[in-house]
């Protein structure tokens, strides 16, 4: 595929499109561009740059990841097959007698409009973390609510020792033909079965337990490990670990998204710490030798004399640990001036001799201008 433009621009809706917005301009431009309706060259490259369009916008996570991070952001996490998992194309063309379903196998291999691997619903969950977990990694337990297979029935959703039973209705398929006529014309509609309701098998016995569902709600409890120099906002995918889907398919993921609490001394930017260092006149002009706080200890730094307010001082690998790379960013000291706001007379008589000594004027003792 060429180079990929906004999706928002392919699908002509705008960026608060609502889901129904975008389903009904996706269909109407798919049948548009469909190649067994259009035989010009760039109708198969429109028709699945459109239909990967639509699987991301109508997804609720995928949409909100790709409007924060762009193509570039979000292609880094997806394959493209994740970006069809779960799609819901069976909706919007069930009712048309052509094979919608074959000319997504053969442009996506398989992928997109395969009943069989549409999975459980993502679930999200955010975890606070301190910088120095942050720096050095670490392991936290979570627990939340979502949907498991059923234990009693093994996810069947049939009671123990029976087992769901092909419809004879659509022989298994989950779909009916109807067709009717009109005049010489002969119109064919494929719909879902009204017997299994789409299923393609019949329980004749649910379980107890899950009511033939084959899903229950659980409380999920693990441990996370959190990789040093994750930053804030940044996402782990814990395949696998989202809710299950009725009667089989696999479930969702997983996505844990963390918040970086506040540090008393350090601000981050990326890899790199900031850290405002408050020295006295003396030092900033005569030089000095100073520790400063590091994510390791105190580190030794050198003032040389004639420092400038704002001077930045900068401690190589000092900083975070890199996500994806090896080292470490830097420690950036900027320096400033710490002036007191009291001080005893004898140390108003040297400052006002430096002053004199620098033929500058002040406001002395007794409040006049000048010495």
């Amino acid at each position: 595929m060429a180079e990929k433009r906004d999706y928002y621009k392919v699908l002509g809706v705008p960026r608060n499109a609502s889901k129904s917005d975008i389903k009904d301009s996706y269909r109407k431009l798919a049948l548009k561009y469909h190649p067994d309706r259009n035989k010009s060259p760039e109708a198969e490259e429109k028709f699945k740059e459109l239909s990967q369009a639509y699987a991301v916008l109508s997804d609720n996570e995928k949409r909100r990841q790709y409007d924060v991070l762009g193509h570039s952001g979000f292609d880094s996490r997806y394959t493209t097959e994740d970006i069809f998992r779960g799609a819901d194309f069976a909706s919007i063309f069930g009712d048309l007698g052509f094979g919608f379903g074959d000319i997504f196998r053969s442009l996506f291999g398989g992928r997109g409009f395969n009943r069989d691997i549409q999975r459980g619903r993502d679930l999200v969950y955010e975890i606070n973390i301190t910088l120095d977990e942050a720096a050095k990694g670490t392991e936290k337990k979570i627990g939340f609510p979502r949907t498991e297979k059923c234990d009693v029935c093994n996810g069947s959703g049939a009671s123990p020792g029976t087992s769901p039973k092909r419809c004879t209705t659509c022989n298994g398929t989950g779909r009916v033909q109807n067709v009717r006529r009109n005049g010489f014309a002969m119109f064919m509609q494929v719909i879902p079965c009204s017997s299994c309701r789409g299923k393609g098998t019949i329980i004749e016995k649910p379980c107890g337990n899950c009511k033939g569902s084959g899903i229950t709600k659980k409380h999920r409890k693990i441990t996370v490990k959190v990789p040093p120099g994750i930053d804030q906002g940044q996402q782990l995918r814990l395949r696998g670990e989202g809710e299950a889907l009725p009667h089989g398919g696999p479930p969702g993921d997983l996505y844990v998204y963390f918040n970086l609490v506040p540090h008393q001394f350090f601000k981050r930017s990326g890899d790199d710490l900031w850290f405002n260092l408050m020295i006295g006149y003396p030092q900033a002009v005569l030089g000095a030798k100073v520790s400063v706080p590091t994510l390791e200890g105190t580190f030794e730094v050198k003032i040389k004399p004639g420092t400038q307010p704002g001077k930045v001082l900068r401690l190589k690998g000092k900083g975070m640990p890199r996500l994806r790379g090896y080292g470490k960013g830097d420690l950036l000291v900027q320096v400033g001036i710490l002036v007191p706001k009291k001080f005893n007379s004898k140390q108003r008589e040297l400052l006002e001799q430096l002053a004199k000594e620098s033929d500058l004027e002040v406001k002395s003792k007794k409040g006049r201008f000048g010495l």
